[in-house]
């Protein structure tokens, strides 16, 4: 019998993400702060929320599986947010037009009963064409990606906005690395597909 899974995050990219996978499973919300720690690289913050969102499930729930995902976006010397706001998310991408930006998505599995803690950190590279104001502005318009950091969809019209996309999991761009992740809970004992 394999332990419950259950997705440490309110995120509905992720639920749609894991759902790929047929796996039954349930969706807590995790309640931990995203802040930043000076210092702190993007890769480093992402592993460090998703170890907490993971951590925060598993300790009311030991004998479940829990998954724990965070992405930070990063270009030049600025990490990206969620834009939540037309204003912000045209801000985005003005200062990402023609430029490159790295998200990191980490992944963690923790399974507190089973002894089980497994982590990743996926790296996609994200190079945007060069956007004219009546390009973002018609784009944020039609997508309101006001939730996704870098303040695109890549699963939906923002893939129009890029001359390329670098990474090893198409999905880690999405919200949660699947290619990673199936191969963490076959780890686990599940069974995948």
């Amino acid at each position: 019998m394999q332990p419950p899974l259950i997705l440490a995050s309110t995120s509905a990219y992720r639920r749609e993400l894991l759902a790929r996978l047929r796996l039954p499973f349930e969706a807590l919300p995790p309640g931990v702060a995203e802040g930043r720690v000076n210092g702190e690289s993007a890769a480093d913050r992402a592993l460090r929320l998703a170890h907490a969102k993971a951590q925060a499930i598993a300790s009311a729930h030991p004998d479940a599986m829990v998954i724990g995902s965070d992405q930070v976006a990063h270009a030049g010397e600025r990490q990206l947010e969620k834009p939540g706001d037309a204003e912000r998310c045209r801000a985005q991408l003005a200062f990402l037009s023609g430029g490159t930006a790295r998200f990191y998505t980490a992944c963690t599995v923790l399974g507190v009963a089973a002894g089980v803690r497994l982590a990743h950190v996926d790296t996609t590279t994200v190079l945007l064409r060069s956007l004219t104001n009546t390009e973002i502005e018609r784009y944020v318009a039609s997508e309101q990606p006001f939730d996704c950091a870098g303040g695109f969809k890549a699963e939906g019209a923002g893939i129009a906005l890029f001359e390329r996309i670098e990474s090893q999991d198409p999905t880690a761009l999405i919200g949660l690395p699947l290619i990673w992740l199936a191969q963490a809970l076959r780890a686990a004992g599940y069974r995948v597909p």
